[in-house]
């Protein structure tokens, strides 16, 4: 196993891979740290430990959205607005009374 130095959000992370995994590492760092920096772009969230709470989530339901079977969402059917936001009540409940994530 070899490690490499990356960057995300401007800060640095010393990371181990296997010796043909550089390049898949290399390419979540790159879906991480834009996803992280887009949050922390649009102004409403500094804390660096929501931004990444959020991005988690973004890149979680991203992923499931692609591997979810067909009859579970047709393609281009918009998203339960409902469900969102019960999944952020419940994880600013988790996260206390330190922040909110939005």
């Amino acid at each position: 196993m070899k490690q490499i130095e990356v960057q995300i959000m401007g800060q640095s992370y010393l990371l181990g891979t296997t010796d043909n995994g550089d390049q898949k590492l290399l390419s979540a760092v790159e879906k991480v740290d834009a996803a992280m920096c887009k949050i922390r772009d649009s102004g409403k969230i500094k804390a660096r430990d929501r931004i990444a709470v959020l991005a988690a989530l973004n890149l979680a339901f991203e992923l499931a959205d692609r591997t979810a079977p067909p009859a579970t969402r047709a393609p281009g059917e918009p998203i339960d607005q409902a469900q969102i936001n019960s999944l952020i009540e419940r994880l600013d409940t988790a996260l206390g009374l330190d922040g909110r994530l939005l």
